[in-house]
């Protein structure tokens, strides 16, 4: 008898947007209706597979992050998720768990989008895709969720986070201009690919974060409904 697969959701924006923060909220809600779930964050740092990941953001490979063309880059990110797949969270999923990823292959589409010219975003993000859910056979996500805020307010928050050291920003947080078109490309993205956005700022402040989960919540519970 074949098992019957989980849901995947993944919780995508711009960094300093709060996906961790709803990620966690999410994991907690659905834990405490008895459902089984699960939470994911990549890039996975505590793996070894997550070495050229770590390597490229920290400058390894250039201190900019065009220097490493989008397919380059989006390969590093693929293969530290199929490790975790094959190792760690795919059995739970294959058995129908609930996956709640803080990032996922959506997130490439975001930020590698960002390197290339508007006429090429269709193409790669089909190879994109093609190239994870296809040829690697990973999980196609069920509900991508885009947090969207704005670029000056994320830089606030991460500013925040890091207590003002600006050194300890990777190569895409401190990058402003890469960040403005991260932002154009996710709503490239989530207007073609058909994500839920929440817009998560309101009169150039964030949104509570209960405000915020409460619009999360909603949408995976349609989805949970719905299967």
């Amino acid at each position: 008898m074949e098992r019957k697969k989980g849901k995947l959701f993944a919780i995508e924006g711009l960094d300093g947007s709060g996906k961790g923060t709803q990620a966690k909220a999410l994991f907690a809600a659905l834990q405490a209706q008895g459902l089984p779930v699960r939470e994911i964050t990549f890039p996975n740092y505590e793996s070894d597979s997550s070495a050229l990941v770590k390597m490229y953001l920290a400058g390894q490979f250039g201190d900019k992050p065009g220097d490493v063309n989008a397919y380059a880059a989006s390969s590093f990110f693929a293969v530290d998720r199929y490790a975790g797949y094959k190792s760690d969270w795919g059995r739970f999923y294959e058995e129908g768990g609930i996956l709640i990823a803080d990032r996922y292959t959506t997130s490439n589409a975001i930020h590698q989008c960002s390197k290339l010219p508007p006429e090429e975003w269709d193409t790669f993000v089909q190879w994109l895709f093609d190239y994870e859910f296809s040829l690697l056979g990973m999980p196609k996500p069920d509900a991508v969720i885009y947090l969207a805020v704005d670029p000056a307010i994320s830089q606030k928050l991460m500013t925040g986070r890091y207590k003002g050291d600006e050194s300890k920003k990777d190569i895409h947080e401190k990058d402003l201009t890469y960040l403005d078109a991260s932002r154009r490309a996710a709503e490239y993205c989530a207007q073609k690919l058909g994500w839920n956005t929440i817009a998560c700022a309101k009169d150039g402040a964030m949104r509570s974060i209960e405000d915020i989960h409460a619009e999360v919540l909603e949408i995976v519970r349609q989805e949970l409904e719905a299967k």
